[in-house]
């Protein structure tokens, strides 16, 4: 596998995985040159922070203090706002064919954030063909933290139709219930005899289309799934095969959720790639984190970072032919 990433949002820019036949295709959305990265989606590939998903009315109360950050969705602060880790120049401290070793520090009030966080990010392949993403960050005054990767994938190849024939498989018996601004409503739902039953390979086309009240708020599916799991270990969240190329995606993840996104938003209006227009459901995401809104949500794990802690996750996407 090869996989091309720049400082800028330390966006994954193409992940060229084999077929069942071992041929090679670009399994990623993005762009073919830099100034695309600058007018198009500004999420494609991204690091996101300083908080992935969904924060209420962008605001939330630390330690009795207030804060408010900056809108952008909604009434709500998304991946970090508009100047987030998505769309600021990251530093190269590492790099060799099989690793790439990013920082930055995101200075206190930045988008509303409180304290001076540092954050290192290091991409690695292996000869297992695993893309593994490995964070830290340090703050010096109490702050939420939630980081995770935004990458669009498509497993028969980007710009290929739809990834609706792909199937998915989520290792979660719950998921997080959403109003109708896609923030959780602090319920937890069973998927148990529900259109969010991924427990085992489904088909993502397969339901759809029915009429389902939290189908039709996301527009499809864009909501969290709560992780079987044991606290922080490192399991499997989730498993994507694409049929006919035989492409499999796993997803390992420290992280307590997955929020997983069928490309309800993508129009065709984004020309990808060799002039590729990305349509409607053409890419999915599975983005390993934590639950969004949770500065909001008492009752979901914290995402509050002290100063004398360290956030830690890894996340890993490993590739197989089935």
């Amino acid at each position: 596998m090869k996989l091309t990433a720049t400082n800028f949002g330390g966006k994954v820019i193409s992940l060229w995985v084999p077929d069942r036949k071992g041929v090679l295709a670009d399994v990623v959305l993005g762009y073919d040159h830099a100034a695309h990265y600058l007018q198009g989606n500004p999420h494609f590939g991204a690091l996101i922070g300083r908080y992935a998903n969904r924060i209420a009315n962008g605001r939330f109360t630390l330690n009795g203090k207030d804060y408010s950050l900056t809108i952008n969705n909604r009434n709500n602060a998304l991946h970090g706002g508009v100047n987030g880790f998505h769309n600021v120049l990251w530093r190269v401290e590492e790099s060799s064919s099989r690793h790439l070793k990013l920082s930055y520090v995101s200075q206190a009030g930045e988008e509303g954030y409180p304290g001076n966080l540092t954050v290192l990010v290091e991409y690695k392949l292996t000869d297992d063909n695993e893309f593994i993403i490995d964070y830290r960050a340090e703050t010096d005054e109490t702050t939420p933290v939630n980081l995770t990767s935004h990458s669009f994938f498509n497993l028969a190849g980007e710009g290929h139709s739809t990834i609706l024939d792909h199937e998915l498989m989520i290792n979660a018996s719950q998921f997080c219930a959403v109003d109708e601004n896609l923030i959780p409503t602090g319920i937890l739902h069973a998927v148990n005899n529900t259109v969010f039953d991924f427990t085992t390979p489904t088909r993502i086309g397969s339901r759809i289309q029915e009429r389902d009240t939290q189908l039709t708020l996301g527009n499809g599916y864009d909501h969290t799934w709560v992780l079987n799991k044991n606290a922080n270990e490192l399991s499997l969240a989730a498993r994507v095969i694409e049929p006919r190329s035989g492409r499999v995606m796993e997803v390992f993840t420290t992280e307590p959720g997955i929020q997983f996104y069928s490309g309800n938003f993508l129009d065709g209006s984004d020309i990808g790639k060799g002039g590729k227009p990305y349509g409607f459901r053409s890419a999915l995401c599975l983005e390993a984190q934590h639950f969004p809104d949770s500065p909001n949500q008492p009752s979901f794990p914290s995402t509050i970072l002290q100063p004398n802690e360290t956030y830690r996750q890894t996340t890993v996407h490993r590739f197989l032919v089935a």
